[in-house]
């Protein structure tokens, strides 16, 4: 069994870095969403399409603002 590290909680936020196939994911997923989910039902079409743009603006803002780790 490992031990997990306990982390002190400072109150503050910060952006964890997320892996580039996240942001390519996004992308394919709102190009399908539009092209042929939206077609099929709007309803669905629309939320798949939201879905997808709020994961590529999570990984546009964990690009900038995550810290950069070192090999």
């Amino acid at each position: 069994m490992s031990k997990k590290k306990k982390v002190k909680s400072t109150g503050r936020w910060h952006a964890v870095p997320l892996k580039g196939s996240f942001m390519l994911m996004s992308m394919i997923g709102f190009l399908i969403s539009a092209y042929y989910v939206y077609p099929l039902s709007f309803n669905f079409g629309v939320t798949f399409m939201f879905v997808f743009v709020l994961m590529f603006i999570a990984s546009l803002v964990s690009m900038t603002k995550a810290p950069v780790i070192e090999d």
